[in-house]
């Protein structure tokens, strides 16, 4: 995850971030490259009619150390402060 998103606010995880998508606080949704498509790809779609940005550049692992838990994430939503 780019350093000038780890002090952001965020949420982690797939249900997580398709809600903050659905409420209009997603800034930005980095998916995990290595995910399964099943999940990704309908968080990609509804990021796509909500006109927000979505990144496949990070692994599961990344994403999960760069949110700050044990576990690797499907997902990750940079929120609108």
């Amino acid at each position: 995850m780019p350093r000038e998103f780890l002090n952001q606010p965020k949420v982690v995880g797939v249900k997580q971030s398709r809600r903050a998508i659905r409420e209009g606080r997603a800034l930005r949704v980095l998916l995990a490259s290595d995910a399964d498509p099943a999940i990704t790809d309908a968080l990609a779609a509804l990021c796509g009619q909500q006109d927000i940005p979505a990144d496949r550049s990070f692994t599961m692992a990344e994403l999960g150390k760069a949110a700050g838990i044990q576990v690797g994430a499907a997902a990750v939503a940079v929120l609108r402060q």
